[in-house]
């Protein structure tokens, strides 16, 4: 008995003594309720400092390894100085600790001056989106008070020289970060075209899609934990965007399609820019959005990870190579009547599309920091996803096939060697020809300080012929196959196909040239045959076919002309025309026989597009879009589509008349710019037998009207 009226009186006192700490607590917690008034996470100056303002200036937007500051508006009579900062990462809510006052170089901290308070993150933190909570403690550590209701996101900084994404270079991170416009090259190694496209990484809700493109990955999907850690390495987040970008697999922003019909989505080629595209995946709620070639993916791409704060961008490759069984030679096979066998195995476009972003790679040897290639378009499986990257380009040009991602495929692509083949009846194979110097050629990107055109082939290999390019080669070719393609020795008669400018709508000529070098005269039997083809190499239908036997006197020139007119090819062509010219020559006398081979790009007419050099925010612009029809024949369902981020919504025009042969239209447009900057109108013009006609105008916008004049 006594015994048990001891511990009720330990008992007692125990419970007395918790009542009277609650009752401290409850006390501080009401005298401290309240001391947080306000908090200004200082939005427009921190987002002007860290290059985010054009992002958005009312939400809180900054760059790692950078400080930016916010205020705490505390009460008359509260005391302030013991504050505290926790940071919430993602939808794990994963909890990090800022430390106070203590310099760290792989942590969150933060110093406190009065009411302002510096926060710190380090140059490898994790990007995305996340939750600051202010903590009021107690002396002895208790949280009096917490301010939680404020959110800001984290972007890599390139302007942060411990970042994996720094670039020193001021000029290049205005091109390859801030830039919202740009030129994306088409055409042929022959006829370059250039389109203008608006990147659009600052535009409404972009941000936000690239964090949701993130977030839909299978990695993502699969273990979301172990992503998030992840996305503190440009490396991992690059290929993830490579992958995601197209829909193969995967909940990707863009499928894929190069043959009609287009009828359920929008033919590639209509596009003009990356936001319309990003806007209709994340409102359809990651479902995929139709249609998409490379150029468009690699598009959609850049303005992704420029977005991101990756310095990106976009490059187009001539006469681009398509290696399936990476033996690092393209060998096209054909039968006697030179129509292509087993077109969807090896090939070589005329051209394609991928980006370049800047980075340091931690995970390979010394040397292959910079530019990495990363190519979206789906065309092979690595690590068992249509993704393609980041490889560094420095690693292209020395042969090193070793080193991650991809890069025996980018390699063929601007280095393979061509081989053609002649496949008989019985299947035996002739080799027709070996071409060492046709794939990548005239690698080309948007120059950094105007809109003309910089050639990068340099950056991927050695002059084409000469010995380093040869001994980069065989250095890679030893990897992909044992032994180099034999060389075929030159003929009697050297052949090559020219032609001038060829413009959709009119006729124009192909001229195939046999050169005699030797000291008799040859007698040969050629072959011409001229076929619709899409970029892609895609046969679309045969125009002309002629043979005929020649005689080539010793040490002259004999030319063959092919009048290619445009009632012969309109039937067959369609988007962005081509013409593919082939020359089959066969010697009476046993010399192996040599074809020729040529992409006749087809020019399309210009749009005209008239507005002021310059314009004031909110202030009416008028101008004007003309237009001549250049076909011989009238134009039905004429349709304009004009836009341009800043100045106006996407506006079509519908055309109610035809538009006769060689008629001119002029169309007046008006708008109201909303925001400042440098701005593109983009106008887009397509009808029955005419589509992707493109023009564009420059508008600087101001702010105000004083600025401008």
């Amino acid at each position: 008995m006594k015994t048990s009226a001891c511990v009720k009186v330990l008992e007692d006192k125990r419970v007395k003594l918790l009542e009277d700490k609650l009752l401290i607590g409850q006390s501080m917690m009401a005298h401290y309720r309240g001391n947080i008034l306000d908090m200004d996470l200082r939005c427009s100056l921190n987002n002007l400092a860290h290059h985010t303002r054009e992002i958005d200036w009312e939400r809180l937007i900054v760059r790692r390894g950078q400080p930016f500051a916010i205020s705490v508006q505390c009460s008359e009579s509260a005391r302030c100085e013991n504050l505290a900062l926790v940071l919430h990462l993602g939808k794990q809510d994963e909890v990090i600790k800022v430390e106070k006052g203590c310099r760290s170089k792989d942590g969150w901290w933060f110093t406190q001056e009065r009411a302002l308070l510096t926060v710190h993150s380090p140059p490898n933190a994790i990007i995305g989106h996340y939750r600051l909570d202010v903590l009021v403690m107690s002396p002895n550590g208790h949280v009096l008070e917490k301010n939680d209701k404020h959110d800001f996101h984290l972007l890599y900084n390139p302007w942060c020289r411990d970042d994996a994404v720094y670039l020193s270079d001021e000029n290049l991170l205005q091109e390859y970060i801030m830039n919202e416009n740009g030129i994306i090259y088409k055409g042929s190694p022959s006829q370059i075209q250039g389109l203008h496209w608006h990147f659009g990484q600052f535009d409404d809700n972009v941000m936000d899609i690239c964090f949701q493109i993130l977030d839909n990955s299978n990695d993502a999907l699969r273990d979301s934990e172990k992503d998030l850690k992840q996305r503190c390495d440009p490396v991992y987040v690059s290929r993830i965007i490579s992958a995601m970008i197209n829909a193969t697999g995967d909940r990707g922003v863009l499928v894929g399609k190069w043959e009609e019909p287009y009828t359920d989505g929008i033919v590639p080629w209509k596009w003009t820019s990356s936001v319309p595209i990003l806007q209709k995946w994340s409102d359809g709620r990651a479902k995929s959005v139709k249609y998409g070639q490379c150029w468009v993916f690699a598009a959609v791409a850049c303005t992704v990870l420029r977005c991101l704060g990756i310095p990106t961008r976009h490059i187009t490759n001539y006469s681009s190579a398509h290696d399936t069984d990476g033996n690092l030679s393209v060998d096209l096979l054909f039968n006697e009547k030179m129509e292509r066998l087993d077109s969807m195995r090896d090939s070589a476009w005329t051209f394609h599309c991928w980006v370049e972003s800047w980075m340091m790679r931690q995970d390979l040897p010394q040397g292959n920091d910079g530019w990495q290639v990363l190519d979206p378009t789906p065309q092979e499986l690595s690590d068992d996803q249509f993704c393609c990257g980041p490889c560094p380009v420095r690693a292209i040009k020395e042969g090193n096939l070793d080193v991650k991602y991809d890069a025996p495929f980018i390699f063929a692509e601007v280095n393979a060697d061509v081989i053609k083949w002649r496949v008989g009846e019985n299947g035996e194979r002739q080799k027709i020809r070996v071409s060492e110097d046709s794939i990548g050629l005239n690698i080309s990107t948007k120059s950094v300080f105007d809109y003309n055109r910089e050639d990068v082939t340099s950056h991927y290999k050695y002059p084409e012929g000469s010995k380093k390019e040869r001994e980069v080669y065989e250095r890679a070719g030893r990897r992909g196959r044992e032994t180099s393609p034999e060389r075929t020795k030159p003929g009697k008669l050297q052949m090559t196909i020219k032609h001038a400018k060829a413009v959709f709508g009119s006729d124009f000529d192909a001229v195939v040239e046999l050169k005699n070098e030797g000291g008799v005269e040859v007698n040969a039997c050629l072959t011409l045959v001229a076929t619709s083809v899409t970029y892609n190499c895609i046969s679309r239908g045969e125009i002309d076919r002629q043979t005929k036997n020649v005689s080539v006197p010793a040490h002259k020139v004999h030319k063959e002309v092919l009048r290619m007119r445009y009632d012969d090819y309109a039937k067959y062509v369609s988007e962005q025309p081509m013409v593919k010219m082939r020359a089959l020559l066969e010697i009476q006398g046993g010399d192996n026989p040599n074809m020729a081979v040529a992409n006749i790009p087809l020019g399309l007419p210009e749009i005209l597009v008239e507005v002021p050099s310059q314009a004031v925010v909110y202030q009416p612009v008028t101008g004007s879009i003309s237009f001549t029809n250049p076909l011989p024949v009238p134009l039905k369902r004429g349709v304009f589509t004009v836009e341009g981020s800043g100045l106006m919504s996407p506006t079509v025009v519908k055309m109610h008349d035809d538009i006769g042969p060689g008629q001119k239209i002029c169309v007046k447009l008006s708008f109201t710019p909303r925001r400042a900057g440098m701005k593109k109108l983009l106008v887009d013009f397509d009808s029955d037998r005419l589509q992707d006609v493109k023009g564009a105008a420059t508008v600087m916008v101001c702010q105000y009207f004083k600025r401008c004049y």
